[in-house]
């Protein structure tokens, strides 16, 4: 242990902690910028640089260590002036106009500034001009950006991606896609977890609220919506709603008080998957297809596009179920456009999703079921722009009573909900798969051991007699380390599932960011298991508007139909390889790619 002094507060803690730790034990706030723990501890914005008597400068608090009789000032003269100066450099490069930006209210420089009192600033602004595109679901504003590298260290050490690098030098020192690349022509994943570890607003997702707006306001337009499992986890954050209050069903009334026509639950169409998905490992489980490799799940569209660019050559292997979004988006606009009596065209799917991966999966025309021009899904909302978009309609969250959803796409089960959680998609698929083997239903939690925090777990499941060899990654950074296993030959699974962002869904790029920069995908995902254990349908298979669904218009799970409507060919579609694959001798690869160019990307 090791005794040191911080303003005037004698503390005491253990080797090997940093200043600021110490003073957190203290109960003081040193205020930083740039720093995440064991991910970012570079002292980029020397923002936290505190005094220690006997060193002849100031140190920033978040990689020194304390030593014994260390006596730190974090407030001295000195100290206040050194943070003052630095944050007004940050100023001058930054673009300060607050009241149209995604992150007013939410900004740690914002509040920063605040605190320190910056009522004007002393250096004349000098904001970069680098353009970029409006079209790509992430958007980087560069005058926002102050190089706190926070988005640099997150992709690169736990995304394991390195999209972002530094560009330029000297004072036109900036952040940049790396290599000198065009986001658009990247590997990019679009897990969105740059936009949700920036401390200020210079990332963010593509804005489409605006056209939620055209569609409710065109009397031709029939507004179906859907919101996916993890949204109901974190909608009301926003809104300062407690978490008993924060309901889908209260969701479901403020949607339907904007205007929509139709309110739908994702869980139905995630019971949906499951029922396709089941089967289809069923399937491939029994024909030996997965002798060499195991069937992925594909519900998330930043693993695929992971897996595209990063291991083409397992494509193969990838369930070719179509995610929850997109079998709701073809179910609408075919079984429900008949059911309602309109054509297809009519009808606007909106999907509120707590993914910005979801919105150029919408737009891969090999996702889609109807003829061309017309896609499955119309517009994708983060749970962020849904959350703006409420506040623009002026809506109190607080006062509305709950709704129901609508029928017949509005009923979802247990296993639905807990999609949005790590491990929830492997959890539901071998509830139905043991019930399709055996045909009784397994105790409901049978499949717990799936859960957990950890980024990469296993577990062993008997099906029937048959041992089936289970896997669960989440963050691209550990999906990384299991498929390197898998093509050693260091571990052989017969079933993995792979969720792009830390936690699952509920960690989503999408989601609504914590001021500190907390991780609630713990918080949210329990909640989504507490709704399956209190719920009274946690089996897919026992959801009585798929089984109508299948009884009067898909037959049966891998028909004909099903195949058309909820299937897809993912060799049909690309992604640019990354540089790892691109340096490689084409004539020693064995790497196979698909012939067709989707604008997935």
């Amino acid at each position: 242990m090791v005794n040191v002094i911080i303003n005037d507060i004698a503390v005491r803690v253990p080797e090997g902690t940093t200043i600021m730790e110490a003073a957190a034990k203290a109960g003081i706030t040193i205020p930083s910028l740039c720093y995440l723990k064991e991910i970012n501890e570079i002292g980029a914005c020397r923002v936290c640089c505190v005094e220690v008597e006997g060193e002849s400068r100031l140190v920033s608090s978040c990689n020194n260590l304390v030593y014994e009789g260390m006596v730190v000032h974090t407030n001295s003269p000195r100290a206040r002036e050194a943070r003052r100066t630095n944050v007004e450099l940050l100023l001058s490069q930054h673009d300060g106009i607050c009241a149209i930006c995604v992150r007013a209210g939410n900004c740690k420089l914002q509040q920063v500034a605040n605190d320190l009192g910056i009522l004007c600033n002393p250096f004349e602004p000098d904001l970069p001009k680098i353009h970029w595109t409006m079209k790509f679901p992430l958007f980087r504003n560069v005058q926002k950006c102050i190089k706190c590298m926070r988005c640099i260290q997150y992709c690169e050490k736990v995304q394991t991606l390195g999209i972002w690098g530094m560009a330029g030098s000297g004072g036109r020192t900036t952040v940049d896609v790396t290599h000198n690349r065009r986001i658009k022509d990247s590997d990019c994943a679009l897990c969105g977890q740059c936009i949700t570890h920036c401390p200020v607003g210079a990332l963010r997702e593509r804005d489409d609220t605006m056209e939620v707006l055209d569609a409710l306001a065109d009397p031709e337009k029939i507004t179906v919506v859907q919101i996916a499992p993890a949204v109901r986890s974190a909608w009301g954050e926003a809104h300062s709603l407690p978490r008993e209050m924060a309901t889908v069903r209260r969701l479901a009334a403020v949607l339907r008080s904007i205007g929509f026509d139709y309110i739908f639950d994702t869980a139905f169409s995630a019971d949906l998957t499951i029922m396709e998905e089941s089967k289809e490992f069923l399937e491939r489980f029994t024909s030996g297809e997965l002798k060499d490799y195991p069937m992925f799940t594909s519900c998330c569209p930043g693993w695929l596009r992971f897996i595209k660019s990063q291991y083409p050559q397992l494509t193969q292997y990838l369930s070719t179920a179509k995610s929850p979004q997109q079998m709701f988006g073809a179910i609408t606009k075919s079984y429900f456009a008949e059911k309602i009596g309109v054509p297809p065209e009519k009808i606007c799917c909106v999907s509120i999703m707590p993914c910005i991966a979801k919105k150029a999966e919408k737009s891969g025309h090999v996702f889609d079921t109807q003829p061309e021009g017309i896609q499955d899904v119309d517009i994708v909302l983060t749970t962020r722009e849904m959350d703006r978009l409420i506040r623009s309609e002026n809506i109190n969250v607080f006062s509305l009573p709950e709704a129901e959803f609508d029928s017949p796409l509005g009923i979802g089960s247990g296993a639905g909900i807990i999609f949005g959680a790590t491990g929830g998609v492997m959890e539901a698929a071998l509830r139905t798969a043991y019930h399709t083997v055996t045909g009784v239903n397994p105790p409901a939690d049978a499949f717990r051991a799936v859960r957990g925090t950890e980024g990469w777990r296993e577990a062993e499941f008997d099906l029937n007699g048959a041992t089936v060899r289970c896997a669960i990654a989440s963050g691209l950074g550990n999906a990384r380390k299991l498929v390197q296993a898998l093509l050693s030959g260091e571990k052989h699974y017969d079933f993995v599932e792979i969720m792009a962002c830390p936690g699952g869904c509920v960690g989503g790029g999408g989601q609504p960011i914590p001021f500190e920069q907390n991780d609630l995908s713990d918080v949210r995902g329990e909640l989504l298991y507490k709704l399956d254990r209190f719920s009274p349908l946690r089996y897919s298979h026992e959801n009585a508007e798929i089984k109508v669904l299948y009884d009067t218009y898909l037959g049966e799970p891998m028909s004909k139909r099903s195949e058309e409507l909820l299937h897809t060919d993912h060799f049909s579609w690309e992604m640019p390889l990354s540089l790892r694959l691109q340096m490689q001798d084409t004539e020693d690869t064995t790497i196979q790619l698909g012939s067709g160019q989707s604008d997935f990307i």
